[in-house]
């Protein structure tokens, strides 16, 4: 196991587990291609902070290479108006863009 994500896993339900711990681990595991559980780290991560921008952003990324855009599209959704309320908007732009590719590229109900 990658000694990083070791470290990580070991504080899990310690006094620092949070939303910050869920997210670093989730990109530990996203790195190793891992989606599964990168996935689950982020859900946790905006589970336990709503207002994370880039806690949905990676969930975003994840569930498109996961191959669940629906999923993905969703999350950037929520993630966008996340980001815009917190005046974060480089990050609001950045799922603008990618929930924009989504939507051209999933099938329309006609």
């Amino acid at each position: 196991m990658n000694p990083r994500i070791a470290s990580l896993e070991k504080m899990i339900d310690g006094p620092r587990d949070g939303a910050l711990l869920r997210f670093s681990l989730g990109n530990e595991y996203l790195k190793e291609g891992a989606l599964g559980e990168a996935e689950k780290c982020f859900r946790n991560a905006v589970d336990r902070d709503k207002h994370y921008s880039a806690a949905w952003k990676a969930l975003g990324k994840t569930l498109v290479d996961a191959g669940q855009p629906e999923e993905a599209l969703k999350a950037y959704e929520t993630g966008i108006s996340v980001a815009e309320a917190r005046g974060d908007i480089q990050a609001a732009k950045e799922m603008t863009v990618f929930a924009k590719r989504i939507r051209k590229a999933l099938p329309t109900s006609e």
